[in-house]
């Protein structure tokens, strides 16, 4: 079992402007002279909530938690329907991450990556391979069909309840069978 380190409360935060309308909020936790990570969370829409840097020693870490495009605090927010997630791609999030690096001034970084957040931080490593200094994956995922079938789809005959809540949170216009 893995221990956690105390909440603590950022140094900084900010929103980066990405393009599109697309505003990024990230937090910064530790050590600003510390050994930087950058936080990749799952989705969909989920952000970096506030126990992600507790994962990381703060007097040793530089501790970034990045919210994805429309997903936590970033802006706007996926879940009004009026928000277009066409600028909303891998690709797009991976040239985020490195827009992020170099608006902190940061060499080269650690990435932790959890679900969604593991595909991210290969995608990322792999295009940019000179940034990167180690890679920390969790709950791995490499978002293929059948993961994505067995997530939104299959899981619903093991917690019906959980699933039909998920399901309520859909548009009305979804149907059952595309809610992704």
């Amino acid at each position: 079992m893995q221990t956690l380190y105390p909440y603590s409360e950022p140094y900084d935060r900010g929103m980066l402007e990405v393009g599109y309308g697309n505003h990024l909020a990230y937090r910064q936790y530790g050590n600003p002279a510390g050994k930087p990570v950058v936080c990749l969370h799952g989705g969909p829409g989920s952000g970096c909530g506030p126990g992600w840097p507790r994962n990381f020693d703060p007097v040793r870490y530089r501790i970034i938690c990045l919210d994805q495009r429309n997903a936590g605090d970033s802006l706007p927010p996926a879940n009004d329907y009026a928000t277009s997630l066409a600028n909303n791609t891998t690709w797009h999030l991976v040239a985020d991450i490195e827009r992020l690096r170099l608006h902190l001034g940061i060499e080269r970084w650690m990435l932790f990556g959890r679900s969604w957040g593991s595909t991210l931080a290969l995608l990322y490593a792999q295009r940019h391979p000179e940034r990167v200094t180690e890679i920390l994956l969790a709950a791995v995922t490499t978002t293929t069909r059948q993961e994505l079938e067995w997530l939104y789809y299959g899981v619903r005959v093991l917690v019906p309840e959980a699933w039909q809540r998920f399901r309520q949170g859909a548009p009305p216009w979804a149907c059952d069978d595309d809610l992704v």
